[in-house]
């Protein structure tokens, strides 16, 4: 059994790496104050965990006092309803260092309880987004003046490169959007015959974006990030999350993610405002929850009423902020770089 972690000669090994970690949160909150942000804080506990399917939540109950039974409620996978409804309330620009609770996850870059850097413009495209992104890589590499290391390295100080999602698939000799002729139902046998030649097929029970991440992740990722940074834009609308279709081209959407180093960092939407549109995905969503998973999670009516209300038009984004000092500072596991793990790490 190996010693606690707060043990002095094993929590010394990680000592280093705690203090590099302070130096790049004060760095983000240094931009963000020049960008004239105003940094938020809200709450982990939320009726809703956020609806992407393939998350596992934590859940919980809420009682008020004398009450013999409480309310469901839930530790929250990201703070992005409750930042959406500060939008609507009139907060034009605003960032938040959150604890994110994602549960049945622990590997080398996943933990359980993380920290998640989300911010949001109002009155701007995903494109505003992509520059926060450089410039946040730059002040973090100031922080350490090395590359940036994982499965390879990367000189985060240099210009992303910018790919659309199709341009990667393109470069595996996959037309990517001619296997979604109906944008919104793209056809698996069509990306089953693409992906063919490259050795790789549908399983049993598979969906399209199964088989484009299997794809994605044998053939793609690891090639993002390597030298200078990635973002990967323009997703299959299919695949839009809480992201709106892009006007020129409906069949992707306005989402990007940035790598660095063959490690995803962020997950960035031109943010959808369509309240119908949004409870169509939600239910969509749930709906193939509870046919893969068994289970599903509440809708927060209250983040559609903010959505019907008003959200103005605004993009918003989440990065790891574990991960951003993991390849910062070369750390192995995201373990190294946390102030104290989750029990049973």
């Amino acid at each position: 059994m190996s010693a606690p972690w707060w043990r002095p000669d094993r929590f010394a090994l990680r000592r280093p790496n705690l203090e590099t970690r302070a130096k790049i949160m004060a760095a983000i909150r240094g931009y963000f104050a020049e960008q004239a942000f105003i940094e938020v804080d809200t709450p982990a506990l939320q009726v809703s965990p956020g609806l992407e399917p393939h998350l596992v939540a934590f859940a919980t109950e809420l009682r008020e006092p004398g009450a013999v039974r409480g309310r469901p409620l839930y530790l929250h996978t990201s703070p992005e309803f409750a930042m959406k409804k500060l939008l609507v309330a009139g907060v034009e620009r605003c960032f938040q260092f959150a604890h994110a609770f994602r549960n049945a996850e622990r590997s080398a870059t996943h933990h359980p309880e993380f920290t998640m850097l989300e911010w949001y413009r109002a009155g701007a495209d995903y494109t505003a987004l992509m520059d926060d992104c450089e410039a946040l890589l730059k002040a973090t590499a100031d922080v350490t003046g090395r590359e940036f290391v994982w499965t390879r390295r990367c000189e985060a100080r240099q210009p992303a490169e910018r790919l659309t999602v199709a341009e990667a698939f393109l470069r595996e000799g996959i037309d990517l959007l001619a296997t979604a002729p109906d944008p919104h139902r793209p056809s698996l046998e069509r990306l089953a015959a693409a992906a063919k030649p490259l050795g790789i097929e549908p399983r049993p029970g598979d969906r399209w974006d199964d088989l484009f991440f299997r794809i994605f992740l044998e053939r793609i990722e690891p090639k993002l990030g390597v030298g200078r940074p990635t973002i990967l834009y323009e997703y299959p609308v299919s695949m839009a999350a809480l992201s709106r279709p892009k006007a020129s081209d409906p069949r992707v959407c306005e989402r990007f993610e940035l790598y660095v180093a063959g490690l995803e960092l962020a997950n960035a939407f031109g943010e959808l405002t369509d309240a119908a549109e949004q409870r169509r995905r939600f239910t969509a969503d749930m709906d193939f929850k509870a046919e893969r998973y068994g289970e599903r999670y509440p809708i927060d009516e209250d983040f559609l009423a903010a959505l019907e209300h008003g959200l103005p038009p605004c993009a918003g984004i989440a990065l790891g902020v574990d991960r951003m000092v993991m390849l910062a500072t070369g750390a192995a596991k995201i373990e190294d770089v946390l102030w104290a793990p989750v029990a049973g790490a």
